[in-house]
Protein backbone atom coordinates (compact mmCIF):
# COMPACT_ATOMS: atom_id res chain seq x y z
CA UNK A 1 0.00 0.00 0.00
CA UNK A 2 1.55 3.30 -1.12
CA UNK A 3 0.87 6.08 1.59
CA UNK A 4 0.46 9.95 0.65
CA UNK A 5 2.99 12.01 3.24
CA UNK A 6 0.58 14.87 4.28
CA UNK A 7 0.96 17.19 7.35
CA UNK A 8 -1.56 19.17 9.05
CA UNK A 9 -1.33 23.06 8.95
CA UNK A 10 -4.19 23.19 11.69
CA UNK A 11 -4.97 21.69 15.29
CA UNK A 12 -8.72 21.37 13.64
CA UNK A 13 -9.62 18.37 11.89
CA UNK A 14 -9.15 17.92 7.82
CA UNK A 15 -10.38 16.11 5.69
CA UNK A 16 -8.22 14.54 3.39
CA UNK A 17 -8.63 12.76 -0.17
CA UNK A 18 -6.79 9.17 -0.20
CA UNK A 19 -9.17 7.30 -2.62
CA UNK A 20 -6.08 5.09 -3.79
CA UNK A 21 -4.72 4.40 -0.16
CA UNK A 22 -8.14 3.62 1.89
CA UNK A 23 -8.54 0.03 0.84
CA UNK A 24 -5.57 -2.65 0.54
CA UNK A 25 -5.98 -6.65 -0.06
CA UNK A 26 -7.62 -8.88 0.21
CA UNK A 27 -5.09 -10.93 2.25
CA UNK A 28 -5.96 -14.44 3.25
CA UNK A 29 -5.42 -14.09 7.07
CA UNK A 30 -4.99 -17.83 8.54
CA UNK A 31 -6.95 -16.33 11.29
CA UNK A 32 -9.89 -14.36 9.80
CA UNK A 33 -10.02 -15.58 6.43
CA UNK A 34 -10.10 -13.50 3.12
CA UNK A 35 -9.98 -9.97 4.46
CA UNK A 36 -10.65 -6.90 2.47
CA UNK A 37 -8.35 -3.93 4.24
CA UNK A 38 -9.95 -0.27 4.73
CA UNK A 39 -7.24 2.30 6.27
CA UNK A 40 -8.64 4.73 8.67
CA UNK A 41 -6.23 6.56 8.76
CA UNK A 42 -4.31 6.44 5.04
CA UNK A 43 -1.62 10.03 4.76
CA UNK A 44 -0.19 9.59 7.81
CA UNK A 45 0.18 7.52 11.21
CA UNK A 46 -2.17 9.24 13.69
CA UNK A 47 -1.78 6.94 17.31
CA UNK A 48 -2.36 6.95 20.84
CA UNK A 49 0.14 4.60 21.02
CA UNK A 50 3.75 4.58 19.98
CA UNK A 51 4.87 1.00 20.46
CA UNK A 52 8.43 -0.35 20.78
CA UNK A 53 7.94 -2.80 18.12
CA UNK A 54 5.49 -0.85 15.63
CA UNK A 55 6.18 -1.43 12.19
CA UNK A 56 5.57 1.91 11.46
CA UNK A 57 7.83 4.85 12.25
CA UNK A 58 7.94 6.41 16.03
CA UNK A 59 5.78 9.82 16.01
CA UNK A 60 4.70 11.71 18.97
CA UNK A 61 0.86 10.35 20.25
CA UNK A 62 -2.63 11.69 19.86
CA UNK A 63 -5.86 11.49 21.13
CA UNK A 64 -7.82 12.20 18.29
CA UNK A 65 -7.66 12.64 14.76
CA UNK A 66 -6.60 15.54 12.72
CA UNK A 67 -6.32 14.44 9.01
CA UNK A 68 -9.20 12.74 8.43
CA UNK A 69 -11.26 10.77 5.45
CA UNK A 70 -14.86 11.05 4.95
CA UNK A 71 -17.32 8.14 5.34
CA UNK A 72 -18.97 8.64 1.89
CA UNK A 73 -15.41 8.35 0.28
CA UNK A 74 -14.77 4.84 2.29
CA UNK A 75 -17.94 3.57 1.75
CA UNK A 76 -17.36 4.61 -2.44
CA UNK A 77 -14.04 3.02 -2.61
CA UNK A 78 -15.62 -0.06 -0.45
CA UNK A 79 -18.15 -0.97 -2.50
CA UNK A 80 -15.24 -0.88 -5.54
CA UNK A 81 -13.65 -3.71 -4.25
CA UNK A 82 -16.21 -5.99 -2.01
CA UNK A 83 -17.26 -9.03 -3.59
CA UNK A 84 -18.51 -12.14 -2.26
CA UNK A 85 -15.51 -14.12 -1.49
CA UNK A 86 -14.42 -11.47 1.07
CA UNK A 87 -14.77 -13.23 4.38
CA UNK A 88 -13.75 -10.20 6.61
CA UNK A 89 -14.46 -6.10 6.25
CA UNK A 90 -11.27 -4.95 8.88
CA UNK A 91 -11.61 -1.73 10.04
CA UNK A 92 -7.40 -0.62 11.00
CA UNK A 93 -5.22 2.13 10.52
CA UNK A 94 -1.70 3.58 10.52
CA UNK A 95 -2.23 4.31 13.75
CA UNK A 96 -5.40 3.52 15.83
CA UNK A 97 -8.51 2.99 14.07
CA UNK A 98 -10.72 4.13 16.92
CA UNK A 99 -9.82 7.24 16.76
CA UNK A 100 -11.52 8.02 13.81
CA UNK A 101 -14.20 10.52 14.45
CA UNK A 102 -17.13 9.40 12.59
CA UNK A 103 -16.31 5.96 13.67
CA UNK A 104 -20.38 4.83 14.73
CA UNK A 105 -21.23 5.97 11.21
CA UNK A 106 -19.05 4.63 9.65
CA UNK A 107 -20.02 0.89 10.86
CA UNK A 108 -23.64 1.89 9.98
CA UNK A 109 -23.01 2.48 7.05
CA UNK A 110 -20.82 -0.50 6.32
CA UNK A 111 -23.72 -2.63 7.78
CA UNK A 112 -25.72 -1.63 4.94
CA UNK A 113 -23.94 -2.69 1.93
CA UNK A 114 -22.06 -5.62 3.37
CA UNK A 115 -24.20 -8.28 3.08
CA UNK A 116 -23.04 -11.63 4.44
CA UNK A 117 -19.45 -10.46 5.00
CA UNK A 118 -18.31 -9.97 8.41
CA UNK A 119 -17.02 -6.57 10.16
CA UNK A 120 -14.06 -6.62 11.79
CA UNK A 121 -11.86 -3.83 14.15
CA UNK A 122 -8.22 -4.53 15.19
CA UNK A 123 -7.36 -2.04 17.97
CA UNK A 124 -5.49 -1.31 21.26
CA UNK A 125 -8.46 -1.39 23.76
CA UNK A 126 -7.23 2.12 24.89
CA UNK A 127 -10.51 4.20 23.55
CA UNK A 128 -13.05 1.58 25.45
CA UNK A 129 -13.03 3.97 27.78
CA UNK A 130 -14.83 6.53 25.52
CA UNK A 131 -18.44 5.41 25.67
CA UNK A 132 -19.16 6.26 22.44
CA UNK A 133 -16.56 4.22 20.97
CA UNK A 134 -17.62 1.30 23.31
CA UNK A 135 -20.68 1.15 21.97
CA UNK A 136 -19.75 1.55 18.51
CA UNK A 137 -17.88 -1.55 18.24
CA UNK A 138 -20.31 -3.52 19.78
CA UNK A 139 -22.13 -3.04 16.57
CA UNK A 140 -19.40 -4.96 14.64
CA UNK A 141 -19.21 -8.84 14.07
CA UNK A 142 -15.44 -9.68 15.19
CA UNK A 143 -13.27 -7.46 17.68
CA UNK A 144 -9.57 -7.58 18.38
CA UNK A 145 -8.24 -6.23 21.15
CA UNK A 146 -4.91 -5.79 22.09
CA UNK A 147 -3.69 -6.44 25.98
CA UNK A 148 0.30 -6.51 25.69
CA UNK A 149 0.88 -5.63 29.29
CA UNK A 150 -1.83 -5.65 32.67
CA UNK A 151 1.05 -3.74 34.94
CA UNK A 152 1.20 -0.09 34.78
CA UNK A 153 5.33 0.39 34.55
CA UNK A 154 5.32 -2.33 31.89
CA UNK A 155 2.57 -0.90 29.96
CA UNK A 156 4.17 2.42 29.39
CA UNK A 157 7.55 0.77 28.14
CA UNK A 158 6.33 -1.30 25.82
CA UNK A 159 3.02 0.76 24.24
CA UNK A 160 4.58 3.87 25.31
CA UNK A 161 0.83 5.41 25.59
CA UNK A 162 -0.63 9.09 25.50
CA UNK A 163 -0.66 10.53 29.00
CA UNK A 164 -4.17 10.47 29.13
CA UNK A 165 -4.04 6.64 29.06
CA UNK A 166 -4.30 4.49 32.35
CA UNK A 167 -3.76 0.61 31.75
CA UNK A 168 -6.30 0.15 35.28
CA UNK A 169 -8.92 1.72 33.02
CA UNK A 170 -8.32 -0.10 29.66
CA UNK A 171 -8.41 -3.26 31.78
CA UNK A 172 -11.55 -2.22 33.04
CA UNK A 173 -12.98 -1.82 30.05
CA UNK A 174 -11.71 -4.94 27.93
CA UNK A 175 -13.59 -6.72 31.10
CA UNK A 176 -16.90 -4.92 30.80
CA UNK A 177 -17.07 -4.68 27.08
CA UNK A 178 -16.18 -8.70 26.70
CA UNK A 179 -19.56 -9.39 29.27
CA UNK A 180 -21.68 -7.27 27.08
CA UNK A 181 -20.34 -7.94 23.31
CA UNK A 182 -22.48 -10.62 21.43
CA UNK A 183 -19.71 -10.70 18.52
CA UNK A 184 -16.75 -12.67 18.03
CA UNK A 185 -14.32 -11.41 20.69
CA UNK A 186 -9.93 -12.08 20.45
CA UNK A 187 -7.58 -10.88 22.32
CA UNK A 188 -4.11 -10.43 21.21
CA UNK A 189 -0.62 -10.24 23.36
CA UNK A 190 2.50 -9.72 21.33
CA UNK A 191 5.63 -10.45 23.69
CA UNK A 192 8.71 -8.34 23.74
CA UNK A 193 11.96 -9.88 25.22
CA UNK A 194 12.93 -8.82 28.37
CA UNK A 195 9.50 -6.74 28.91
CA UNK A 196 6.54 -8.35 28.87
CA UNK A 197 8.15 -11.99 29.22
CA UNK A 198 8.38 -12.34 32.77
CA UNK A 199 6.49 -14.59 34.27
CA UNK A 200 5.70 -11.88 37.05
CA UNK A 201 3.86 -10.02 33.78
CA UNK A 202 2.30 -13.33 32.71
CA UNK A 203 0.91 -14.17 36.51
CA UNK A 204 -0.85 -10.82 36.20
CA UNK A 205 -2.21 -11.17 32.76
CA UNK A 206 -3.32 -14.75 33.06
CA UNK A 207 -5.32 -13.38 35.99
CA UNK A 208 -6.86 -11.00 34.14
CA UNK A 209 -7.35 -12.63 30.85
CA UNK A 210 -9.63 -15.29 33.00
CA UNK A 211 -12.14 -11.98 33.80
CA UNK A 212 -12.24 -11.73 30.03
CA UNK A 213 -14.98 -13.64 27.97
CA UNK A 214 -13.50 -13.66 24.82
CA UNK A 215 -13.20 -16.72 21.51
CA UNK A 216 -9.73 -17.11 21.60
CA UNK A 217 -6.41 -15.14 22.50
CA UNK A 218 -3.65 -15.26 20.22
CA UNK A 219 -0.10 -14.86 21.57
CA UNK A 220 2.70 -13.41 19.34
CA UNK A 221 5.86 -11.80 19.21
CA UNK A 222 7.70 -9.41 16.80
CA UNK A 223 7.95 -10.88 13.00
CA UNK A 224 8.26 -7.16 11.59
CA UNK A 225 11.33 -5.05 11.72
CA UNK A 226 9.92 -2.53 14.86
CA UNK A 227 10.30 0.91 15.43
CA UNK A 228 12.63 0.92 18.14
CA UNK A 229 15.90 -1.52 18.85
CA UNK A 230 13.80 -4.09 20.28
CA UNK A 231 13.52 -8.10 20.14
CA UNK A 232 11.21 -10.73 19.84
CA UNK A 233 11.45 -14.23 21.11
CA UNK A 234 11.24 -17.67 19.70
CA UNK A 235 8.40 -19.98 18.67
CA UNK A 236 9.27 -22.18 21.67
CA UNK A 237 9.60 -19.42 24.17
CA UNK A 238 6.29 -18.76 23.05
CA UNK A 239 4.70 -22.30 23.31
CA UNK A 240 6.87 -22.20 26.75
CA UNK A 241 4.77 -19.19 27.56
CA UNK A 242 1.79 -20.61 26.71
CA UNK A 243 2.20 -23.42 28.77
CA UNK A 244 2.16 -20.66 31.49
CA UNK A 245 -1.28 -19.79 31.27
CA UNK A 246 -4.05 -21.45 32.85
CA UNK A 247 -5.52 -24.60 30.58
CA UNK A 248 -8.61 -23.01 30.81
CA UNK A 249 -7.38 -19.64 29.02
CA UNK A 250 -8.53 -19.97 24.51
CA UNK A 251 -4.53 -19.42 23.96
CA UNK A 252 -3.27 -19.87 20.71
CA UNK A 253 0.00 -19.24 19.06
CA UNK A 254 -0.16 -16.79 16.61
CA UNK A 255 3.38 -15.75 15.32
CA UNK A 256 5.43 -18.19 13.11
CA UNK A 257 7.60 -16.74 10.73
CA UNK A 258 10.46 -17.17 12.63
CA UNK A 259 9.65 -20.60 14.14
CA UNK A 260 12.37 -23.55 14.20
CA UNK A 261 10.89 -27.36 14.23
CA UNK A 262 11.45 -29.15 17.37
CA UNK A 263 9.80 -32.35 16.74
CA UNK A 264 9.70 -34.19 19.65
CA UNK A 265 9.02 -37.76 20.12
CA UNK A 266 5.61 -37.49 21.99
CA UNK A 267 3.93 -41.02 23.14
CA UNK A 268 -0.02 -41.29 22.95
CA UNK A 269 0.03 -40.46 26.81
CA UNK A 270 2.14 -37.80 26.05
CA UNK A 271 0.09 -36.45 23.28
CA UNK A 272 -3.13 -36.60 25.39
CA UNK A 273 -1.46 -34.49 28.22
CA UNK A 274 0.11 -32.06 25.97
CA UNK A 275 -3.53 -31.30 24.07
CA UNK A 276 -5.37 -31.23 27.68
CA UNK A 277 -2.67 -28.81 28.68
CA UNK A 278 -2.98 -26.61 25.87
CA UNK A 279 -5.26 -27.71 22.65
CA UNK A 280 -2.87 -27.81 19.54
CA UNK A 281 -3.23 -26.41 15.86
CA UNK A 282 -1.74 -28.67 13.18
CA UNK A 283 0.81 -26.04 11.92
CA UNK A 284 2.13 -26.67 16.51
CA UNK A 285 1.84 -30.30 15.43
CA UNK A 286 4.02 -29.71 12.62
CA UNK A 287 6.48 -27.77 14.61
CA UNK A 288 6.32 -30.20 17.90
CA UNK A 289 5.57 -33.62 16.42
CA UNK A 290 7.97 -36.11 14.39
CA UNK A 291 6.39 -38.14 12.02
CA UNK A 292 5.50 -41.05 14.52
CA UNK A 293 4.12 -38.35 16.76
CA UNK A 294 1.92 -37.53 14.23
CA UNK A 295 0.84 -41.36 13.86
CA UNK A 296 0.14 -41.68 17.51
CA UNK A 297 -2.21 -38.07 16.75
CA UNK A 298 -3.83 -40.05 14.02
CA UNK A 299 -4.79 -43.30 15.99
CA UNK A 300 -6.02 -41.03 19.37
CA UNK A 301 -8.39 -39.59 16.82
CA UNK A 302 -9.39 -42.70 15.08
CA UNK A 303 -10.69 -43.88 18.42
CA UNK A 304 -12.31 -41.02 19.64
CA UNK A 305 -10.10 -40.16 22.16
CA UNK A 306 -8.88 -36.74 20.36
CA UNK A 307 -11.08 -34.73 18.38
CA UNK A 308 -11.47 -31.61 16.43
CA UNK A 309 -13.00 -28.39 17.62
CA UNK A 310 -13.03 -25.07 15.38
CA UNK A 311 -12.44 -21.36 16.80
CA UNK A 312 -13.04 -18.65 14.18
CA UNK A 313 -11.00 -19.56 11.32
CA UNK A 314 -8.63 -22.13 13.21
CA UNK A 315 -9.02 -25.82 14.05
CA UNK A 316 -7.73 -27.29 17.08
CA UNK A 317 -7.05 -30.51 18.56
CA UNK A 318 -8.45 -31.13 21.72
CA UNK A 319 -8.55 -34.75 23.81
CA UNK A 320 -12.66 -35.56 24.01
CA UNK A 321 -12.43 -35.81 27.84
CA UNK A 322 -11.43 -32.39 27.93
CA UNK A 323 -13.88 -30.65 25.41
CA UNK A 324 -17.00 -32.73 27.04
CA UNK A 325 -15.39 -31.08 30.85
CA UNK A 326 -15.92 -27.96 29.04
CA UNK A 327 -19.41 -28.20 28.16
CA UNK A 328 -20.17 -29.35 31.57
CA UNK A 329 -18.82 -26.53 32.88
CA UNK A 330 -20.46 -24.21 30.39
CA UNK A 331 -23.78 -26.12 30.98
CA UNK A 332 -23.95 -25.51 34.85
CA UNK A 333 -23.70 -29.33 35.50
Amino acid sequence: MFLLKMRSTSSKSATVSAKNNIIFGPVNSRRFGMSLGVDLSPSVKQCNFDCLYCELAPSATVDKQSLTVSVGEIITQLQKHLHDKIDVITLTANGEPTLYPHLESLIDAINKIKGKTQTLILTNSATLVNEKTFHSLLKLDQVKLSLDAVSHDIFKKIDRPHPSIQIENVVQKVIDFSHIYTGKLFIEVLFVRDLNDTQQEIEKLNKVLHKIKCQRIDIGTIDRPPAYPVEGISYKELHDIALMFDADLPIHIASRLHAEPNNSYYTKEEVLNTLDKRPLTSEDIDLLFDEKSKENLNDLLTCNEVTIKNVGNLTFYIPADNLKRKRQRSSGH
